[in-house]
């Protein structure tokens, strides 16, 4: 809810004036201007939500003979971003 910080404040003796059906009215405004949170978030999706339904668009590529896996990042990288091998692990530049 939006709040309007230029409009004049009132004060302790402004609201003990205030009649108890303008108190009344004013509450009922308020809840009837609340928004239904079911209504506002049937559109949205959530994380977690169930995918099995979904097909994979992207083609995978099994890896090639000139392409190894960073055992410490554990990418798939082309032989040129071989840095060293670590007890006998290939490293990639990145973690290097």
């Amino acid at each position: 809810m939006a709040t309007d910080y230029d409009t004049p404040r009132k004060t302790d003796d402004d609201v003990d004036q205030d009649s108890l059906e303008e108190l009344k009215a004013r509450r009922s405004d308020k809840t009837a201007s609340a928004v239904d949170e079911f209504d506002a978030a049937e559109g949205l999706e959530l994380p977690g939500a169930d995918l099995s339904n979904e097909e994979l668009a992207v083609r995978v590529l099994p890896k090639q003979a000139d392409e190894f896996t960073c055992m410490s990042c554990f990418l798939v990288h082309h032989r040129s971003q071989l840095a060293r091998e670590k007890n006998g692990q290939p490293i990639c530049r990145d973690c290097d």
